[in-house]
């Protein structure tokens, strides 16, 4: 007979499946001085490069995101703060944003802290 106590019916999920994310992951590649950025930049996959930041900011003065293929919110955080703080070259440009990311931006009213281009 069926013990409720020794198993699970099929349509109970396990915690650790939900919330899933399929994203693709950050990478970035330097180029003399720019940084190139391609993948996702979300809450997701952002860490490592938010753990490396300043080593891999050092000395660039561009930051080339047309690589990217989605921005959430927290990724834009993060730009934002990379416009902010200026690595040792001082002042970094955003360049190569999406309309999407143009528009994401424009949501946040954020236009004239982070000008992209």
């Amino acid at each position: 007979s069926w013990n409720p106590r020794r198993s699970r019916p099929s349509r109970w999920i396990r915690k650790s499946n939900l919330g899933t994310n399929m994203a693709n992951a950050l990478n970035w590649q330097a180029q003399e001085s720019t940084l190139a950025l391609t993948g996702d930049l979300d809450r997701e996959t952002l860490l490592p490069f938010w753990q490396q930041r300043e080593s891999l900011l050092a000395g660039k003065t561009t930051l080339d995101v047309s690589g990217l293929n989605r921005v959430d919110s927290a990724g834009l955080a993060l730009l934002m703060h990379v416009y902010q703080q200026p690595s040792s070259g001082g002042e970094i440009t955003i360049v190569g944003a999406s309309d999407r990311l143009k528009t994401l931006i424009a949501l946040y009213n954020l236009n004239e802290i982070i000008p992209v281009s």
